[in-house]
């Protein structure tokens, strides 16, 4: 990276980009946490790309930009302006009464572009292009009900038998804010609705066994202190954060994949990692071999149907 702070040339893949105002904080630093500038976003994004990336591609994205950091306005971005660069590849999907361009990262040099524009977290599509109806993700968001993680690292270990008796392979990532992700690959098969049937079901049968811990109620004045898995993210046009995206929260948190072994971690919680030591995290690969496992849902439905009675 060089140039002055208005800004700076930026080598990503087979390009060249212009970053402006990399000097431009972000993150303000706060107690406890540092200061972190759109340089180290772009730093971040460059040398995470080759473990992100792969969860992107192909994926339409809803993009949460901060062009004046964590404490100033947010928007978020679903269409893609007129004016992003050519090469920035676009997808139409339909909407309700029209359609939706949404910007898709297949590259690193994108990944710097999106960092330019202050999104600070990229969110993206359980499906691909091409077969936006299929999704090739289910995803258990653990969403506690104050910030205790505990309770959290319970409900991801009651998620994890139940699809280890469903035969379904499951990963698990750190949201960067207070939960947990658990994220089972599939294969495109089920449609949207039927995905999302059968994360409500499983969600039920859990919070029917433990009634005290863990709940399915939409509305937070339903849930008392209990912890609430959420499945709303199985839908069409729904999105979840992506792995190794920034969360725009202090200190700059990522949203980061781990082992389930990880959960044994007493130092473990939501936002463990950040722009300054997930790529190191990356790197252990942690999810390994497990997006490559997908399943239909076929044969777990009946396992679950059983359970159910």
């Amino acid at each position: 990276m060089s140039g002055g702070d208005g800004a700076r040339s930026v080598r990503a893949g087979r390009r060249t980009l212009e970053v402006h105002r990399p000097g431009k904080v972000l993150f303000p630093a706060t107690d406890g946490t540092p200061e972190y500038t759109k340089g180290d976003l772009v730093d971040y994004h460059r040398a995470v790309a080759p473990f992100m990336l792969p969860h992107l591609r192909g994926r339409p994205l809803m993009l949460e930009r901060h062009p004046d950091g964590v404490g100033g306005p947010r928007f978020m971005q679903k269409n893609t302006p007129e004016h992003y660069p050519e090469w920035i590849r676009r997808v139409e999907v339909g909407k309700e009464g029209g359609t939706v361009r949404h910007t898709v990262c297949d590259d690193s040099a994108i990944l710097v572009y999106l960092a330019d524009q202050a999104a600070l977290t990229l969110h993206r599509w359980l499906s691909r292009a091409g077969a936006v109806d299929l999704p090739d993700r289910m995803v258990f968001d653990l969403d506690p009900s104050g910030d205790d993680f505990e309770a959290v690292r319970e409900a991801a270990r009651l998620v994890g038998e139940l699809l280890d008796e469903l035969r379904l392979p499951s990963a698990l990532m750190t949201t960067g804010s207070r939960g947990l992700h658990v994220v089972v690959p599939l294969t495109a098969r089920q449609d949207f609705g039927e995905v999302r049937e059968f994360a409500r079901d499983a969600a039920d049968v859990l919070a029917a066994a433990h009634p005290d811990r863990l709940t399915t109620a939409a509305r937070k004045k339903d849930r008392g202190d209990r912890l609430y898995l959420d499945i709303q993210r199985n839908a069409y046009a729904q999105t979840a954060v992506a792995p190794f995206t920034v969360r725009a929260l202090p200190g700059a948190p990522v949203a980061t994949p781990v082992s389930w072994d990880a959960l044994d971690d007493p130092a473990l919680h939501a936002r463990r990692w950040t722009i300054a030591t997930a790529v190191e995290q990356a790197r252990t690969r942690p999810w390994a071999d497990v997006m490559s496992r997908a399943r239909a849902l076929g044969p777990a439905r009946r396992r679950l149907n059983a359970l159910r009675g």
